[in-house]
């Protein structure tokens, strides 16, 4: 059953198809295997905080055009299966290691909708001179004020009928209050800041203490 475009569930399992114009190799040692003449990357939620989201349903969306500004990319395990679906479009992959970005300025000599930026997203506005407006930002940050990041991301970048989404790191927000309590303050921020929730999931049993929240501006 395909999910989304390029995105296909079998039982509780998700693959991305891998483009003709992209190598049909591993990427992070994830398993590939064929189906219908095409090869398939098995997209574990376990380790992938998108797969999780998009098994539980969440009302997310990708077009093959879209452009992504991802927040918190890493070495490029999600980014790498974004970059399966997304073969007309481009994912600006912000992240602040040096460490990760070597991996992931390695992916993108491979993938031509990866564009690797080395920035803090504390400050967006030192990547303004890069990348142009957006369809989606994608945040993924284990930072006490990641809602903050998320919001001046999302004022900066994303267009007038794009989306957000933001997956909330509980623990990182306050490891003394209940994540649930947690999330209803991110939630009422979110609203303060001029964005209604279009859709919430829990992460539970994928990512504990992990939710996703879907988001779009008023």
């Amino acid at each position: 059953m395909d999910l989304l475009p390029g995105v296909i569930k079998e039982a509780n399992r998700l693959f991305t198809v891998i483009p003709g114009q992209y190598p049909t190799k591993t990427v992070y040692g994830e398993r590939i295997v064929s189906k219908d003449g095409r090869a398939l990357r098995v997209w574990s939620p376990y380790r992938s905080k998108l797969a999780a989201a998009i098994l539980k349903r969440a009302s997310i969306e990708f077009s093959r055009d879209y452009h992504v500004l991802y927040l918190g990319a890493a070495t490029g395990t999600t980014v790498s299966h974004l970059s399966d679906l997304l073969t007309e479009g481009t994912i600006y992959a912000v992240e602040i290691s040096s460490f990760a970005m070597q991996r992931l300025v390695a992916l993108s000599r491979e993938r031509s909708n990866i564009i690797p930026i080395l920035a803090d997203a504390f400050h967006p506005e030192r990547y303004s001179n890069i990348i142009s407006d957006v369809d989606v930002v994608y945040q993924d940050i284990s930072q006490r004020n990641q809602v903050d990041i998320f919001i001046k991301n999302c004022n900066l970048y994303l267009k007038e009928k794009g989306y957000g989404i933001i997956m909330i790191k509980a623990r990182s927000i306050d490891v003394n209050l209940k994540p649930t309590k947690i999330y209803k303050m991110v939630k009422q921020q979110i609203i303060k800041d001029g964005y209604e929730i279009v859709d919430y999931k829990n992460l539970n049993p994928y990512a504990k203490d992990h939710a996703c929240m879907v988001v779009r501006r008023i």
